[in-house]
């Protein structure tokens, strides 16, 4: 049934980056869903290598995608305007509106790009989710108490002041420091801005919650608004992580008696949610691999994406992990590409416009008869596709620039029943622009083929999605307190 009542924006900032605004975002977005609500996220401006198309072609941050599909409604370019996608360690690509914009050093963006142009855009999206949903869930970005970023801010507090949006203050208390964090954070925002915070949300609480009763009295008395929830960390609950930090908290290494799947780690990996679906299979044990040795251990190697597969190309050949793949490869090994990483697995990865940095061509691993050139167009689709050897239907999304031609004619998928997509040399080596090509049972049955390998039990991706966002709505529900959630987003 639907709720007709009106509500003012709710926003979700942090005392830093990592603190699971993300998250928590996601599941009030669900939670709105469930009280018969027509909610939708929003974030300004984001950070990340995890991008997702919409179904016009435009390209938006995995988290935002995530989140409307936390609202049960399509993703749009408006629920995040802005993405910079980093192209190396000071420089990204800056997504306007769906579509590259500009590359830009992070100096050159922050003290050369008309803040005011991008916070009218941001907020022109903005308006246009709060003409048609409600109430509109925003998300922060790492930290709102950099002081020295304040004056070029349009994704925090700039965003709540402007929209009046009902705030609250993600703290992880798993990462130590609680109470300088909340305290430090609160007492260096303005006053005009620390009046829209409504309360504290404590996040990542192991052990009984009781015993921070105590802890959260004395936070209400040191910041003078409430500590409205404590969410306990939890390991049982699977939403897609915003961006590859996490990386660093998954297996790095094989376990006896699984089918052991080696990610190769780039340092520019880019969707590394490919693999999500993966991590749930019981016989499957996915881990990533740093070094030669890694590999060693492994029963199929998958190439992931990347934002620059020319400089993470080069990197493979420095660390020896090239070589490593390729002898896997001549001893029989599985080997798979996706997007960047079926780029590397040609002849010659070339880049004559110098769009990814001054190296206008290296050589690949040359597992693969093709050639790549990076184009200045981008390709951004979702997309359904047909796997040409077993002529298995499936679905995902293209994200790439670049154009592979191959010398012969052998596509491992056709997209949208017309496009030649990949190429397949054989059951254990092909490449493919196909993310989500994993989500697929019937194509990870096909991988474990290869190799002998049987798959036991089936996993219904979408299905399992829709039970750990509603499992995450009822965390926050039970750890929360939602009446005052709701009269704080009230419009008198």
């Amino acid at each position: 049934m639907r709720n007709k009542k009106r509500y003012r924006p709710i926003m979700f900032v942090g005392t830093g980056s990592d603190v699971g605004k993300s998250v928590i975002n996601a599941g009030f977005c669900r939670i709105f869903k469930q009280d018969g609500l027509q909610p939708a996220p929003f974030k300004a401006q984001n950070m990340s290598l995890n991008s997702f198309p919409t179904p016009d072609g435009l390209e938006i941050g995995r988290a935002q995608a995530v989140q409307a599909e936390a609202c049960g409604i399509p993703c749009r370019v408006e629920m995040n305007p802005i993405l910079l996608k980093p192209t190396g360690y000071m420089d990204s690509q800056i997504v306007l509106n769906g579509k590259p914009w500009a590359n830009k050093s992070a100096k050159a963006y922050f003290n050369e790009t008309d803040r005011d142009f991008l916070f009218n855009e941001a907020m022109r999206a903005f308006s246009k989710l709060e003409a048609e949903f409600n109430p509109v869930v925003v998300e922060g970005a790492g930290s709102i108490s950099e002081v020295n970023l304040w004056k070029k801010d349009i994704t925090n507090m700039r965003v709540a002041v402007e929209k009046n949006a009902a705030t609250y203050l993600i703290a992880d208390i798993d990462k130590g420091g609680v109470f300088g964090s909340v305290y430090g954070t609160m007492m260096l925002l303005p006053e005009n801005e620390r009046k829209l915070i409504k309360g504290i949300i404590i996040n990542k609480f192991r052990g009984d919650i009781s015993l921070f009763q105590d802890g959260a009295l004395k936070l209400e008395e040191l910041c003078g608004v409430p500590v409205v929830g404590i969410i306990p960390h939890f390991r049982d609950i699977y939403i897609d992580d915003e961006d590859s930090v996490v990386v660093d908290k998954k297996r790095f290494s094989s376990v006896e008696g699984k089918i052991n799947m080696a990610v190769v780690l780039l340092r520019h990996m880019s969707n590394f949610t490919d693999f999500n679906v993966l991590e749930q299979i019981p016989e499957v044990n996915l881990f990533y691999a740093a070094t030669p040795e890694d590999l060693t251990q492994a029963d199929i190697i998958i190439l992931p994406g990347s934002k620059n597969t020319i400089s993470d190309l080069l990197f493979l050949q420095k660390q020896g992990m090239a070589t490593a793949i390729k002898k896997a490869h001549e001893q029989g090994m599985a080997v798979y590409g996706i997007c960047g990483g079926f780029q590397m697995m040609g002849k010659w990865v070339r880049d004559p416009l110098q769009i990814e940095g001054a190296v206008e061509a290296v050589p690949g691993l040359g597992i693969l008869p093709v050639e790549t050139t990076i184009t200045n167009e981008k390709v951004t689709e979702q997309c359904s596709f047909t796997f040409q050897k077993t002529k298995i239907e499936g679905s995902g999304y293209e994200i790439h620039m670049g154009e592979t031609v191959a010398e012969n004619d052998s596509p491992l998928c056709i997209i949208n029943g017309k496009k030649k997509d990949g190429y397949y040399l054989n059951d254990k080596a092909w490449g493919t622009y196909v993310h989500g090509i994993f989500d697929n049972s019937e194509i990870i049955r096909s991988v474990l083929d290869s190799i002998g390998k049987k798959l036991g039990s089936e996993v219904d991706f979408k299905r399992f999605k829709e039970e750990q966002y509603d499992k995450l709505a009822s965390l926050i529900r039970e750890n929360v307190d939602m009446e005052y959630i709701y009269k704080s987003i009230q419009i008198d």
